[in-house]
Formats: C-alpha cells, structure tokens, sequence
C-alpha cells in the first residue's frame, strides 16, 4: 500500500521573463514526482503568475518559492524582498485571482520587511492515501495462546488469610 509521505521543496530564484516558465517546470516536475498530477496547473499557474507580478513591479528580483505537501494540503509560498512593493496595490489582480482559484491563501509581512505570499490546494478525496492507517489484518499463524488462568492472589504473590486481606493491612 501506497502511503502519503510529507514533503518539502525550496528554490531561490532571480526572476526573469525567462525564469518565470523554468520555474513553472521545476515546480511541476516536483508535483509529479510527488503524485500530485492533478495540482500541477492551479499551483503552476498560481506561482507563475505571482512571479512575473514580481518581476513587473519589484525592484529587487530575488524570490523564494516554498512547497509543503502534508498529505491532505500543498501550501505553495513565494517570498520577496522588495519592502517598496505593496501586493495590495500593485498586485491586486493577481491576488483575486489566488484567492477564487484556491482554497486558502495570504500574506504576511518578516521580520526585515519583506513579504511572503502563500495559497494552499487541498488533494481531493480518492486523490491521495490518506494518512490513517490500514486496519490491521491478522492471520491464524499470527496468533498468540491463550495464557494460563491465574488468580490475582497469586500474581501479586499474596494468599488470603481467613482474616482476610484488610485485616492484613490494619
């Protein structure tokens, strides 16, 4: 059985016109190689077009791309640092477009003023294994015998007295 295992990916990237398609391809190489063929073009096209946002209105062309797969959720995050680069003015357009096509994104400022924009497709059901466990299938010859039937008595290695085991204890 095929189970979901968690995965990671990160790229720093210098973008460019040309860089934007490579980095399309990278990321998808990467899906399908994690059996994630059915987020190819939401998260391809999600991270394409954030990057070529970036690459129009930032001044400062580094970029880092992050890919977390759980098992049930992909999160893909691109971070910039550009501080002058506002997303909600000069990247708008491109946000809407994140938030109707995804199931969850945002963004969120660092600590040196750069920000990172994130959006999250979920697998759908039957599209993944998911992450519980199979129940369990024993066979005969897995099978333990039967312990010997001890009293309490005996496993605790006291023997009843006729006063008893409180009068023991007074």
């Amino acid at each position: 059985m095929k189970t979901a295992v968690p995965c990671y990916y990160h790229l720093d990237v210098e973008v460019s016109p040309e860089r934007v398609g490579q980095v399309g391809r990278i990321l998808a190489a990467h899906l399908r190689f994690w059996d994630l063929e059915n987020l190819v073009e939401p998260v391809c096209g999600g991270a394409e077009m954030l990057l070529r946002a970036i690459d129009e209105h930032a001044t400062d062309k580094n970029a880092s791309i992050e890919m977390w797969w759980n098992g049930q959720h992909l999160i893909t995050a691109i971070g910039e640092n550009d501080r002058a680069l506002r997303p909600d003015r000069q990247m708008r357009g491109c946000l809407e477009h994140l938030a109707a096509s995804s199931d969850g994104w945002g963004c969120c400022a660092t600590e040196n003023g750069s920000k990172v924009i994130w959006f999250s497709q979920r697998a759908r059901a039957g599209e993944r294994v998911p992450l519980v466990p199979a129940a369990p299938d024993p066979r005969e010859s897995e099978g333990l015998d039967l312990p010997r039937e001890l009293s309490v008595a005996t496993l605790t290695g006291r023997v009843r007295t006729p006063g008893g085991l409180l009068e023991e204890a007074r």
